[in-house]
């Protein structure tokens, strides 16, 4: 736990190794600095969302287990979507993108900034829908580019989640389920790969418990 700079509250931490938190009483960003903590903002109050992912919900993918420690709400031109931050017991750190009921779980792949046309992308140029970026061998098809804005966040992140903050979001797809996420804002670009996911698939633990939905495993 640590008090937060602007109202006093406990707020509880999560992930110790990343330098973000928010407030859950009064939506302060908070930065951790060592033992310094300092109040950098505020953050917008997360819209209602249905999700059966909260904070603290464990996953289990490829064998490695992680439990989720924060989220992001991103919007575009047409509509909005959660990411939350997983947590490892190595401390690696994964990134679950969830849009209809679909998952992607993604880590970061800084190799591939060395890709040509991720090196363009980073410097400014557009990517286009159909553009194919290969990884491991697997041919990845550009099938989403959008400008998004930050809706809010809650829990502990790596990243800073002021009201206004903007970046350049692009998927890729493999024909075989692969996933590749590059990220653009006005300081970094940032490259993310991995898997699609159901949620089953995921072996999910403490769970949002939602009206009228069975949790993944439990008798119906």
């Amino acid at each position: 736990m640590l008090n937060c700079p602007s109202c006093g509250a406990q707020v509880p931490v999560r992930g110790p190794s990343l330098p973000y938190g928010t407030c859950p009483y009064c939506q302060t960003l908070i930065l951790r600095e060592g033992l310094r903590v300092e109040d950098v903002g505020k953050v917008a109050v997360l819209p209602f969302d249905v999700s059966p992912i909260q904070l603290g919900t464990t996953l289990v993918a490829d064998g490695r287990g992680m439990q989720v420690v924060g989220r992001v709400r991103w919007a575009w031109a047409g509509g909005s979507w959660n990411e939350w931050l997983a947590i490892a017991e190595t401390g690696a750190q994964f990134w679950l993108a969830e849009a209809a009921g679909m998952f992607m779980l993604t880590a970061e792949w800084p190799q591939l900034l060395e890709d040509p046309k991720v090196r363009s992308f980073a410097q400014g140029e557009a990517i286009t829908r159909g553009d194919v970026i290969e990884v491991e061998g697997r041919q990845l098809f550009a099938s989403d580019i959008k400008k998004v804005e930050c809706l809010g966040s809650e829990g502990d992140l790596p990243i800073s989640t002021l009201v206004g903050t903007r970046m350049t979001s692009v998927d890729f797809r493999s024909a075989s389920g692969e996933v590749l996420s590059l990220q653009r804002d006005k300081t970094s670009t940032t490259a993310w790969f991995g898997d699609s996911w159901d949620l089953t698939s995921l072996k999910p633990g403490n769970l949002r418990q939602l009206e009228g939905w069975t949790i993944p495993g439990e008798p119906r």
